[in-house]
């Protein structure tokens, strides 16, 4: 019994070994590469900016657990170095002239993980809106900024900074941000679609006409995003290929991009190629 539990410990020492010479080398190769990086950002960036950039960019900001797990952190860290992402990602859309963002921080699915957790992204997303609100981290431009998804789902101390972000976001805010909480496509088409309805009924149409009266205009003004343009461009991060729900209704002319970077190690080159991808394709929405 003792030699199979020495083999077992023993393969656990050098899968440890292995994963953090791994991320050590990761460290120093990237400090290594590092004028060579700065070398060819600015001179993609240069490229991009000779180039029409899309209007508005949404991002699924996914894989921070990932991340953490591959660098030897708690899953809070991953969570810490996403937020500190999307406000890098803030700035580097306003160096390029885009007017519109839209991140999906948590989906409604992202609530039933362990409690501990949960409370982590919940305390994370409230430090970094307050930051935004409160003027502790200052972007390179005004942002307006809005919340959309199930606030009653919230964590009530999270819920409380988004009420108060509300208050004291700039309407003169030359970029527009906005912020995916507990946020399911399935249910903002289900709220759109009872609201629509209800706003039918209390303007007296009949119910059996209620169907013939419906319009995609009429749905799309109580979509959680009424007031926003429709994404250009939706990038998500960390391999996975799928939109797992997001904006289901305001992505059918979307242009998609994954790129295999965790979250938190999305760097403004993967951004870039992103926006030069996006720049050499043809957009015929349909047509």
């Amino acid at each position: 019994m003792t030699r199979p539990l020495e083999q077992k410990a023993r393969a656990s020492w050098r899968a440890d070994a292995r994963h953090r010479l791994g991320s050590a080398y990761r460290r120093v190769r990237d400090i290594g590469l590092r004028p060579v990086y700065v070398f060819y950002t600015a001179r993609l960036k240069a490229a991009v900016l000779a180039h029409p950039t899309p209007h508005h960019v949404a991002v699924i900001m996914d894989g921070n657990r990932r991340w953490a797990s591959a660098e030897g952190y708690a899953p809070g860290i991953g969570h810490r170095r996403g937020a500190e992402k999307a406000l890098e990602l803030i700035d580097w859309c306003a160096e390029l002239g885009i007017r519109e963002v839209t991140l999906w921080a948590l989906s409604i699915e992202n609530l039933e993980r362990p409690a501990d957790e949960v409370g982590a992204i919940a305390e994370v997303a409230a430090d970094a809106i307050s930051a935004i609100t409160d003027g502790r981290r200052r972007t390179r431009v005004p942002i307006h900024l809005r919340v959309i998804g199930r606030r009653d789902l919230l964590p009530e101390s999270l819920a409380a900074v988004v009420d108060r972000s509300a208050a004291l976001s700039r309407d003169d805010g030359a970029i527009s941000v906005t912020i995916a909480l507990a946020y399911s496509g399935r249910d903002e088409l289900l709220e759109a679609f009872r609201s629509t309805v209800r706003q039918a009924v209390e303007a007296g149409v009949p119910a059996e006409e209620l169907a013939d009266q419906l319009t995609a205009e009429d749905l799309a003004a109580h979509l959680y995003t009424q007031g926003s343009s429709d994404p250009d461009l939706i990038i998500r991060t960390s391999g996975e290929v799928r939109l797992s729900g997001f904006l289901p209704w305001q992505s059918v002319y979307s242009e998609y991009h994954f790129c295999e970077a965790y979250w938190p190690a999305f760097r403004e080159i993967d951004f870039l190629r992103a926006i030069r991808t996006y720049q050499l394709r043809a957009r015929r929405f349909g047509r």
